[in-house]
């Protein structure tokens, strides 16, 4: 069980996702609300299956305090005495804080002061990026990458995205990938406590809990991924990489009264075929996005492409795919019978299916 301490302060806003999202991942959640949190949430936020209590029914797995105040800084840091929340944290396996300050606040030599003897102490210090709380999704995953999971100790490179390759100066080839299929499984494997390195063709913004790198061509997430993949466990090829791109591309734009223009494209890089060359012994998934019955290629692409997984799709169905919010796949690994349908589902339930066939098949290997 995991017990959620809600301070009172302009942080306790996010809570009632933060405490969702440990549920998501099947942590059963108990919640006290602090006295005056009210006047920032109440009660009525909170949705089963997590659950509202004055004290924690059970010993806790782990405490986590967010948003924590100064007060309940000072008195977790010095033994003061405390609520049933701080009284579950002495016995606790595992505690948390994510400091919600204001400027002046976080600056104080003080709340500095004890901030670093709780570290000591073996609290885990979710901070922001600013004084205030750190977002929602940081500090899910910071909890949840501190408590430890079934990916514990793995360390996994993630693509996600489109590639660009650019025709001239303001033009490209691409293709219809939002990056949402990677993003969710970048996201569900921090939650399983892996350390998550991302790739990200043109995505805005940076997954909470990973480091990310933002590239936009092919030959920039190929050297991205290859600078990177040494250090990893496994690899998941969740971006959509271009097949072609322009032979010729103009720097400066064509304009439209320049005539009649023919483009002329040549193959891009490998990037699978590349990684499998210089990491013959790393886990790879690789995803096979087919018009119809996508379960013939992603056979043959575990033999071309060396990999041992491959996600193959059906991108002719509608609403599934590119851009949307479910995806229908087949998981097929290098067993004959290795072929697990999972149908239309979320993206978040998918990344799980195919992060739980990743651990199958890397404790397999293991075992031989």
């Amino acid at each position: 069980m995991i017990l959620l301490s809600v301070g009172p302060s302009p942080g306790a806003l996010a809570l009632p996702f933060v405490a969702s999202e440990i549920a998501a991942v099947g942590h059963r959640v108990e919640v006290i609300l602090e006295p005056g949190t009210s006047r920032f949430v109440g009660p009525a936020a909170f949705a089963e299956p997590v659950a509202l209590v004055d004290g924690p029914s059970e010993t806790p797995e782990a405490v986590l305090f967010a948003p924590a105040i100064a007060a309940t800084i000072a008195r977790l840091a010095r033994g003061l005495e405390g609520g049933p929340a701080e009284d579950a944290a002495k016995a606790a396996r595992a505690a948390f804080v994510a400091p919600d300050l204001d400027a002046g606040t976080a600056a104080n030599a003080a709340v500095l002061e004890n901030l670093a003897v709780l570290g000591e102490d073996g609290f885990g210090v979710i901070r922001g990026r600013g004084s205030g709380m750190a977002g929602a999704e940081e500090v899910v995953a910071g909890f949840l990458r501190g408590l430890g999971g079934p990916m514990s100790g793995l360390r996994l490179l993630v693509t996600a995205g489109g590639t660009r390759e650019p025709i001239d100066s303001v033009r490209f080839i691409g293709n219809h990938s939002s990056g949402k299929m990677g993003v969710a499984i970048a996201r569900e494997a921090v939650r399983r406590g892996a350390e998550v390195s991302v790739v990200a063709a043109n995505l805005e913004t940076a997954e909470p809990g990973t480091e990310t790198r933002i590239v936009e061509t092919v030959e920039e997430l190929r050297d991205e991924v290859l600078r990177r993949v040494g250090g990893v466990d496994a690899l998941i090829m969740a971006a959509a990489v271009s097949d072609f791109t322009p032979a010729s591309p103009v720097r400066e734009k064509i304009r439209r009264g320049e005539g009649k223009t023919t483009l002329e494209l040549k193959p891009t890089a490998d990037v699978l075929k590349a990684v499998r060359q210089k990491n013959p012994d790393l886990f790879v998934v690789g995803f096979a996005a087919t018009h119809g019955n996508p379960v013939p290629d992603a056979r043959e692409k575990l033999v071309s492409k060396g990999a041992d997984i491959i996600v193959g799709n059906d991108i002719s169905l509608e609403g599934l795919g590119f851009g949307a919010e479910e995806n229908e796949v087949y998981v097929v690994s290098r067993a004959r019978a290795g072929e697990r349908f999972v149908p239309r589902a979320s993206k978040r339930e998918v990344a799980r299916v195919i992060l739980d066939s990743l651990l199958a098949e890397m404790t397999k290997e293991r075992q031989r």
